[in-house]
């Protein structure tokens, strides 16, 4: 499920993202949240994960975190910006340390079967074909493992992307899967029992430049291929923060995000070649 008019421009992401990885802890205020309601999640959860994998994992919190609530699981960060991973490093104990692996989600070089628990926060949206993404992530995940992640609907945005529209019609901010969509593809890609819901948040700011910078500290801009290339002239720049003034509310502008939240199980049982295979602990004696 791939769409050719908004394909992220993966060399242009990673650049991004290398280059926010000293500051995104200033500004990502809104993703460390989601990523504690994720692990709050897995309070009710029946795992002791043996090995846990965190893609997208960014400077590490929650690789740390994840760290300390499952003190015997090998911890793998994995993230395809490489100074976000020196990150994660500098936040980690000598004596807890991760395994960090710098690699695109779309293509992880990890072995079949591998992994207990992937976690995933606001990753996924940074992916071009999300059904052989959750394919890969089925490949890796031991039978019975668990899928947790989070990424953006379409509404996120919404503000920024209905002001540039009124000001120059192009594309300024990044698109979205629609939650139905992301579950059906979790149902293609054969897991089990997949669970989705969203969240609605908002972030606040005296102006759009706020916005702009927080975006740009983030290393979350506009990376899709058929972005505008080059600079953007002040005259329509302008216009789209007159056309963002319509959305302010007791003094303030807004900046929503719809939060999307899902998590599948690979199954007991997996097909490969024509060959069944099930865990020891699903084989009783007769």
């Amino acid at each position: 499920m791939s769409d050719p008019l908004h394909r992220i421009d993966k060399q242009q992401a990673r650049r991004a993202f290398s280059r926010a990885a000293e500051r995104y802890d200033e500004v990502a205020m809104l993703q460390r949240e989601i990523g504690q309601r994720m692990i709050e999640r897995l309070e009710v959860v029946k795992l002791q994960p043996g090995v846990i994998l965190d893609i997208g994992s960014g400077t590490g919190v929650a690789t740390a975190e994840l760290s300390r609530r499952y003190k015997k699981s090998q911890m793998i960060a994995l993230d395809f910006a490489l100074p976000m991973l020196q990150q994660t490093r500098k936040r980690s104990s000598w004596l807890r340390r991760p395994r960090c692996v710098c690699a695109d989600l779309e293509q992880l070089p990890l072995a079949d079967q591998s992994v207990d628990l992937i976690y995933s926060n606001a990753a996924i949206q940074w992916c071009n074909d999300l059904d052989s993404t959750f394919q890969e992530f089925l490949r890796v995940l031991k039978l019975g493992g668990l899928l947790m992640f989070s990424t953006f609907g379409p509404d996120t945005l919404k503000e920024l992307r209905s002001a540039w529209s009124d000001a120059d019609g192009r594309t300024h901010v990044s698109t979205f899967i629609d939650m139905h969509d992301v579950g059906d593809a979790l149902m293609r890609a054969g897991f089990s029992d997949p669970v989705m819901d969203v969240d609605r948040m908002t972030l606040t700011y005296q102006e759009v430049s706020g916005v702009m910078r927080d975006l740009k500290v983030l290393g979350a801009h506009n990376v899709t291929s058929n972005r505008q290339r080059g600079l953007t002239g002040k005259g329509k720049f302008k216009a789209m923060q007159a056309a963002y003034e319509k959305f302010r509310s007791d003094g303030l502008l807004p900046a929503s995000y719809e939060v999307v939240y899902g998590h599948a199980w690979a199954p007991l049982q997996r097909e490969q070649d024509g060959v069944v295979t099930v865990p020891l602990s699903q084989i009783s004696r007769v």
